[in-house]
């Protein structure tokens, strides 16, 4: 965590990362390349996504999530890297054949360490192996939904599921979000909590930054006119004149819940969200 003197009103208290363990390199040439945003706008030009737009310009980094194509091929951590894409770090990893690829990396995650994909294998921070392999009270990460698809869930920075027991071929796993899961024992995943663990504690300093990362201005529903949201209109401050908090477009908010009752993954959901 680098914490910035207060040379600028913007500066005061401002907290960026720290750079310093990563390995000063220039990214992969074949893994990165140019890619488009919609700034918030559908195919015709209109805004569907408010509050988004802008951003720095930046270069996709090619993240294999699958892995499962390097079963029993070890390969050795090259570099630590950023991504601008992603919260987490990745990892540069060259193949004992002669491929190099980037992972998520996870932390205690070393430069030279190996990693190993495989049915079964060592538990290492980087390894990854079949659910029903993992013994219970493991951190894992980059976790598949079903076998061959490439982890889909917990890869944010810092994040982390605990494995937590096994039964009739599919494997209890406690997410960040403090749910209780139930998985496929045949899917993968990899050994470890991702890295960047201190990214909750970043403070931006300025609206600049928002900027720059896409996020334009968010306007307060009450300091709108009537016909643009619920809230507006009215001399001065008003209370927001109905009963329950509602979107700009009416929809109701805030304790309804949104999930679909028919939803088919509800019965894998052993314990819901606290």
């Amino acid at each position: 965590m680098k914490i910035y003197k207060p040379t600028t009103p913007s500066r005061r208290g401002m907290k960026g990362y720290d750079f310093s363990q990563l390995t000063k390199i220039e990214p992969l040439k074949s893994h990165k390349w140019g890619f488009t945003k919609s700034y918030g706008r559908n195919n015709r030009g209109r805004v569907t996504g408010p509050r988004k737009g802008g951003g720095a310009k930046r270069l996709y980094r090619d993240v294999d999530f699958k892995q499962t194509d390097k079963l029993n091929v070890p390969g050795k951590v090259a570099a630590l890297e950023y991504d601008p894409n992603r919260t987490s770090r990745i990892a540069r990893i060259n193949f004992a054949d002669g491929e190099k690829r980037y992972i998520l990396a996870p932390q205690e995650l070393r430069v030279g360490d190996t990693v190993i994909t495989a049915v079964e294998a060592p538990i290492r921070p980087g390894n990854r192996m079949k659910l029903k392999n993992i013994p219970q009270g493991s951190m894992v990460h980059n976790v598949e939904l079903f076998p061959g698809q490439g982890g889909r869930i917990v890869r944010s920075a810092g994040s982390g599921a605990m494995v937590l027991a096994s039964e009739g071929g599919f494997v209890q796993l406690v997410m960040p979000s403090s749910e209780t899961r139930m998985i496929l024992g045949d899917s993968y995943a990899s050994i470890g909590q991702v890295s960047n663990s201190e990214h909750d504690t970043i403070v931006l300093g300025k609206a600049g930054k928002s900027r720059w990362l896409g996020r334009r201005p968010k306007v307060r529903g009450t300091a709108m006119n009537p016909v643009d949201h619920p809230y507006g209109g009215g001399e001065g401050r008003q209370g927001r004149g109905t009963r329950r908090p509602k979107t700009a477009y009416g929809k109701i908010t805030g304790g309804r819940k949104t999930r679909n009752k028919n939803k088919k993954s509800s019965k894998f959901i052993k314990r819901r969200i606290k």
